[in-house]
């Protein structure tokens, strides 16, 4: 039996809706000029931030297994959205930036690669819908 999940978004007034994600509350808002109140982000942007999470926590978890210390690791995700309503991303670039002395770039490409095409299941939905790029750069 296929696992599932629900999410429910509470209507709070004007455009915000309220979430709650595994017991976590979330305020999703509009900017004022639409008839929010920016009372918090707006959806679209969670998309990145789903992926940056997703495979950034299969990159770390590789990398202890791998016994790779890094001094600090950050995901950026650049999403490109269409001119056109409906607007959606048609891409993603995700930057992997590493910290740390001697890093073994092998393995951080292992890593990264092993997250995107195994292990991150935003990454292989998103790839079914857009290009999806990425790059991996190392500060000592």
């Amino acid at each position: 039996m296929n696992e599932k999940e629900t999410i429910n978004a509470s209507w709070i007034g004007k455009m915000g809706f309220e979430a709650k994600v595994n017991g976590h509350k979330i305020i999703l808002d509009a900017i004022e000029n639409v008839g929010g109140e920016d009372k918090g982000p707006r959806p679209k942007p969670f998309m990145m931030v789903s992926l940056a999470g997703c495979t950034g926590m299969d990159v770390i978890s590789i990398l202890k297994k791998m016994r790779v210390d890094v001094d600090d690791f950050n995901v950026r995700v650049d999403g490109e959205l269409t001119d056109e309503h409906p607007k959606y991303y048609n891409k993603m670039h995700v930057t992997y930036e590493f910290w740390g002395k001697d890093l073994p770039i092998d393995k951080l490409k292992k890593a990264v690669k092993l997250s995107e095409d195994k292990y991150c299941g935003v990454s292989a939905t998103y790839k079914k819908v857009m290009e999806l790029t990425s790059e991996i750069v190392v500060h000592e």
